[in-house]
């Protein structure tokens, strides 16, 4: 049952017009940088490309158009109190299947990420019939990001998401679900099936696998396979090069917001510019060529822009989770039995040889695709929503996991 005493409220996007006329202000007086002859994308977002997204924004993106769009979907927000942080206010959406017994499934984004992640992924999961799973599909907005209220004290870390996490669940009726996330959804899921799994959380999926290489003491089998194999894997050395790539190339956006996300967020929170490329050379460079409009870049950006707590709200989790720049992003809370399936895409900014995925918990099924990047419920949604019903379908892996909520004929 939900909790009657913390009911949900429904919620409509309403941006002041004073909001998007400070926009408009501040889209006028904007002075951009130089460039070198022939820098392409090497040096980051390519001024032309930054100047005509820019004049866009200010004369021809309608925010109320996109407005009406994003209201069409089942919004909400509710109180969830985090023990030691006090009551915050979580946007959410809640998107119910018809199909009767559906599947509870909590789906989390990462950063540059938010809530409309989800939006394509919805009639593709919450559809279902004799031959497929149906899924009723709950995406929040994390704290500090989108609509969500922001943490006001420091310490949010890996254990309080999992605890807001479950208690949205929870509140929400859904004593056993499922989960799936990529990016901060793929690391604040290992927090939340170590502290809800079995009990609540009956299964997990990742489309950002990041496993840890296996060690003697915890796995030793794996650790001596690894050592023995690992040099002849032309495709794990594949993997591991790219990765080493991208940590050199790609990953100083990850450094400033793990160690001063305050000063990089007066840029962010002051200029509409300056937020418009760090999180465009994002959208495009980890993306597997996806072919963007600049509606729905600047529909992305506008997300971040109006957000309640401000753009700068969302780069904390780095440093929050990393404590400081003291340890790694990814440390996990501990291994689980849980079962876990994991989607490969061909242009995800980790690639870690598959023989490690064992270390991430109970792995249970994978799927390797030709196509998709980081954002892979918004690039190849099909492919994605195809691998969740993989797993919990009839005959899959995890048929059933989540007692007599088939949504289907068994």
């Amino acid at each position: 049952m939900s909790d009657i005493t913390n009911p949900e409220a429904p919620f409509k996007l309403a941006v002041p017009d004073a909001d998007i006329d400070l926009l408009h202000k501040r889209l006028d007086l904007v002075r951009f940088p130089d460039e070198l002859d022939g820098a392409g994308w090497n040096y980051g977002a390519p001024l032309a490309d930054v100047k005509r997204l820019a004049a866009h924004w200010k004369s021809g993106f309608d925010w109320r158009k996109a407005e009406a769009k994003i209201n069409e979907l089942p919004m909400f927000t509710r109180d969830i109190e985090v023990d030691g942080f006090g009551t915050l206010n979580v946007h959410y959406i809640h998107q119910v299947s018809d199909v009767k017994g559906a599947i509870p499934l909590l789906f989390v984004h990462g950063w540059p990420g938010h809530f409309l992640e989800v939006r394509k992924l919805l009639p593709l999961l919450t559809a279902g019939g004799k031959d497929q799973p149906s899924f009723h599909v709950v995406a929040p907005s994390l704290p500090g990001f989108g609509f969500s209220e922001a943490p006001h004290k420091p310490g949010f870390k890996g254990q309080q998401y999992a605890e807001l996490l479950n208690k949205l669940m929870l509140s929400l009726g859904y004593g056993e679900y499922v989960y799936q996330g990529g990016d901060w959804g793929h690391i604040l899921g290992t927090h939340t099936i170590f502290h809800y799994g079995h009990k609540h959380v009956k299964a997990w999926h990742t489309n950002l696998p990041f496993p840890n290489p296996p060690t003697f003491t915890k796995f030793p089998l794996l650790y001596i396979r690894s050592l023995i194999t690992l040099p002849f894997d032309q495709a794990a050395q594949q993997r591991l090069a790219w990765t080493s790539r991208w940590m050199v190339r790609e990953n100083g956006y990850s450094g400033q917001q793990g160690t001063r996300p305050q000063t990089l967020g007066y840029a962010l929170s002051d200029s509409p510019v300056g937020l418009l490329a760090w999180i465009y050379e994002k959208l495009v460079g980890w993306t597997d060529k996806y072919p963007w409009t600049d509606d729905e870049v600047l529909e992305w950006i506008s997300i971040y822009w109006f957000s309640r707590a401000g753009p700068a709200a969302s780069t904390r989790i780095y440093y929050e989770m990393g404590n400081g720049g003291s340890q790694s992003l990814a440390t996990w809370p501990g291994w689980t039995s849980v079962p876990l399936g994991a989607s490969y895409f061909p242009a995800e900014l980790i690639r870690l040889p598959k023989l490690w995925s064992p270390t991430m918990g109970k792995l249970v099924i994978e799927s390797e695709h030709d196509a998709g990047g980081h954002f892979a419920a918004f690039e190849v949604p099909e492919k994605l929503a195809g691998d969740l019903r993989k797993m919990f379908g009839k005959g899959g892996p995890a048929h059933g996991v989540v007692p007599d909520k088939t949504g289907y004929d068994a």
